[in-house]
């Protein structure tokens, strides 16, 4: 199997995990990303050039809805085997500044937002930015602990 296929099937895996966490929190989720909102049309960017094009790619993967409170945030999942995510791997022209990054590694569950990371802060293994403290979005560290749990039974096989 070519790696392209064995990466995006980690990286959707990555992104159902998240998913179900905040589901599992009683947010509201709905899929925002190309991949999603406009099916076929991933195939059709990787032809193409553009403003509109790098628009389109950069569309995060969620909007979550908190009802509590009825904020909406933007949720972008990498998968990372390494555990490191920068603005390098972002860009300085992100479209999305108020874009949630959750990185899920087989050891951690990893988030800043894009704010954070132009400003110069990175995700690494060693680092401290665990979703577990995230104020922000206030979820359950415990539930937290066990979505990282089934990612890292996942991820370790893979």
């Amino acid at each position: 199997m070519s790696p392209f296929p064995l990466n995006a099937i980690k990286g959707r895996v990555a992104e159902t995990i998240i998913q179900e966490l905040f589901l599992a929190h009683d947010f509201n989720v709905f899929h925002y990303g190309m991949e999603r909102s406009v099916p076929g049309i991933a195939q059709l960017t990787r032809k193409t050039n553009g403003p509109v094009n790098q628009r389109i790619r950069t569309m995060p993967d969620f909007v979550v809805q908190d009802k509590r409170n009825n904020r909406l945030h933007f949720v972008e999942v990498k998968y990372r085997a390494s555990g490191a995510f920068s603005i390098d791997d972002v860009g300085l022209d992100y479209p999305w500044p108020h874009a949630f990054f959750i990185v899920v590694s087989k050891e951690h569950i990893m988030c800043l937002t894009y704010k954070q990371l132009a400003s110069g802060k990175a995700i690494t293994p060693t680092c401290t930015n665990l979703l577990i403290v995230r104020k922000d979005l206030d979820l359950d560290r415990k539930l937290i602990v066990e979505f990282g749990q089934v990612a890292k039974r996942f991820f370790s096989g893979v």
